[in-house]
């Protein structure tokens, strides 16, 4: 009987040795697993900080090259800056002379000019002094001269004398009754047009004291008449 109890309570013993083995296995298997958890989420929070390190250092080296591409940029536009504004004053240079070109063209006589202007007409004067010296009743060179002269100097583009252009070197010589204009005669009325702005060419000729009066004193016939469309040719062989 005692032997049955022995035999029963070594067997309880052994299940218990069993079941701390178990135990104690099973708490070194959860003790490893935790150890190697912990140590695994080392590792990866390890690996995150070093993958943000790199990225943030990428990020760093991005602003700076952003940086440096930007004062690029900006010395590229201040250069496309300088160069449109020397292309812009070669621009108004070329514009200058094209127009000074066409001004000595037009003045030179070599090229065909319209334009709205004025008509000035000189005609002798009546005489109804017998005994008055008919000279002092007729057109002279010098009287053309000033029609001519304040014409040019108010903005006249270009002038003729009854139809025939002038031009840089053009001369009027007075030969009694008729006025040579570069070997070609004209008798009065003499009929002086002028391509410009009619107002103001009418009006630096009506001055008070001005050409107008001062040709109207010396018994000259003196019209002008404001004209929309003269036309001049160019001066064939000029």
């Amino acid at each position: 009987m005692w032997n049955k109890r022995k035999t029963r309570m070594n067997k309880i013993d052994g299940k218990r040795v069993v079941l701390s083995l178990v135990c104690l296995v099973l708490g070194f298997m959860i003790a490893f697993s935790y150890n190697l958890a912990q140590d695994n989420r080392g590792v990866s929070e390890d690996k995150a900080w070093n993958q943000e390190y790199e990225l943030r250092q990428q990020l760093i080296e991005q602003e700076t090259e952003n940086r440096e591409f930007q004062k690029e940029l900006l010395q590229k536009q201040e250069t496309v800056s300088r160069i449109e504004k020397d292309l812009a004053q070669e621009k108004q240079q070329f514009f200058n002379l094209a127009k000074d070109t066409e001004k000595y063209r037009m003045f030179l006589g070599k090229v065909k000019v319209t334009g709205s202007g004025l008509q000035v007409t000189l005609d002798d004067g009546a005489n109804v002094d017998p005994e008055a010296n008919v000279n002092n009743y007729l057109v002279h060179e010098q009287h053309v001269f000033k029609v001519v002269n304040e014409l040019y100097i108010s903005g006249a583009e270009a002038v003729a004398i009854n139809g025939q252009r002038l031009n840089h070197d053009s001369y009027i010589i007075c030969n009694g009754p008729v006025i040579t204009v570069d070997g070609h005669q004209h008798p009065a009325p003499f009929i002086i047009t002028a391509i410009g702005d009619p107002d103001v060419l009418g009006a630096s000729l009506d001055l008070p004291g001005g050409i107008k009066e001062q040709l109207v004193d010396e018994n000259i016939i003196f019209t002008m008449e404001k004209k929309k469309n003269i036309m001049f040719d160019p001066i064939i062989g000029g």
